[in-house]
């Protein structure tokens, strides 16, 4: 019930009225019935937990420590027993570490006076006792690991292109590497200069060394002073030998040159596997052979593509040149004492 008041005007006197109305409020409420959901504490004992929770609520320090929880483990799982640190394992060492320069010689700081390439030939007579080669004495100390992507690699192509075909294959990039090497060798002797030219297209480039001669023209800008071309080397006191495809200046830098064809891009040092340790080997048999008098310290590997890309050209400076001539000189020992144990097991028993 609500009161109305009114205000009446008598004679300048405000005289309130009230009025009473009934006022009914009409309400319409919809009750929603849902099911009633139960707690899942609601089947919990409470008094039976009670001590449990005081205990709890009251006590700051737990009753378990880590030296109890550590026994109560040992007696469920057992003991920890802890992984055993592999021992550490020192790099391998060449038993003997020969030099790798030559006491003897000092390092060319200036260019001697220009003349034509040396050419040392590879005498191998009947009466001369047998040296291995640095590439032999290479093939012959493979990893396992080399040895397992290298059969993987042969038995692949074997697949593809059967034995013969796999045979002639072997025998073409045979052929087109030594042809790239003869063109090469008459392109760096030849008495006109090859820079500025296509050499590519030049009357003595036959049509299946003209894509890596392509190829390699950027890298022979930065080529002079060629001192020598598929001359061979020897070291005496090591007892090996190899012939080097170029001794030359690479931007200033007189190195051993490696000219390498492929035909899948090799654009870093590591993607020519054992090859820097050949150049080493080279080197150190060049810093020791009486044939030479001058020393060499650097090295490069040029990988040149039949396609035409350009070559990579890959720098070895004098420190790396060191630790490959380490390695050189293991897989030398690897050699040595594999040529040791077969010509025991070929002796006669006593």
């Amino acid at each position: 019930m609500f009161v109305l008041n009114r205000v009446l005007f008598a004679g300048g006197i405000i005289v309130p009225e009230s009025t009473s109305l009934i006022v009914c409020h009409f309400s319409a409420v919809h009750r929603l019935t849902c099911p009633r959901r139960n707690s899942p504490y609601s089947s919990v004992d409470s008094e039976r937990y009670s001590s449990l929770v005081k205990s709890i609520m009251s006590s700051t320090v737990s009753s378990q420590t880590p030296e109890t929880l550590q026994a109560e483990d040992d007696h469920v799982y057992g003991p920890v027993v802890k992984a055993q640190t592999p021992p550490r394992t020192e790099p391998r060492l060449p038993k003997t570490l020969h030099p790798f320069l030559n006491s003897e010689r000092t390092l060319e700081t200036e260019e001697p006076e220009a003349g034509p390439p040396a050419r040392i030939l590879l005498n191998r007579g009947k009466s001369r006792p047998f040296i291995p080669s640095v590439t032999r004495i290479l093939q012959q100390t493979l990893s396992p690991e080399q040895i397992f992507y290298l059969e993987r690699w042969k038995r692949r192509m074997i697949a593809e292109l059967g034995e013969e075909g796999f045979k002639e294959y072997s025998q073409n990039v045979f052929k087109q590497g030594k042809r790239f090497h003869s063109v090469l060798e008459d392109i760096l002797t030849s008495a006109d200069t090859w820079r500025n030219k296509n050499l590519s297209e030049t009357p003595q480039c036959p049509p299946e060394a003209q894509g890596y001669i392509q190829s390699i023209s950027h890298v022979l800008e930065d080529i002079s002073a060629v001192r020598a071309i598929e001359s061979s080397v020897q070291h005496g006191s090591l007892n090996y030998l190899g012939i080097v495809d170029c001794i030359a200046r690479y931007r200033g830098v007189l190195c051993v040159i490696d000219w390498k064809t492929s035909e899948k891009p090799k654009p870093f040092l590591s993607n020519t596997y054992d090859n820097p340790v050949q150049v080493a080997a080279y080197a150190g048999a060049l810093n020791n052979d009486g044939n030479y008098k001058y020393q060499v310290e650097n090295g490069l590997i040029v990988v040149v593509y039949k396609d035409g890309s350009p070559a990579h050209a890959h720098q070895i400076n004098s420190e790396l040149m060191s630790e490959y001539w380490k390695t050189w000189l293991l897989r030398l020992e690897d050699y040595q004492e594999l040529r040791s144990n077969a010509s025991s097991s070929m002796s006669p028993e006593k």
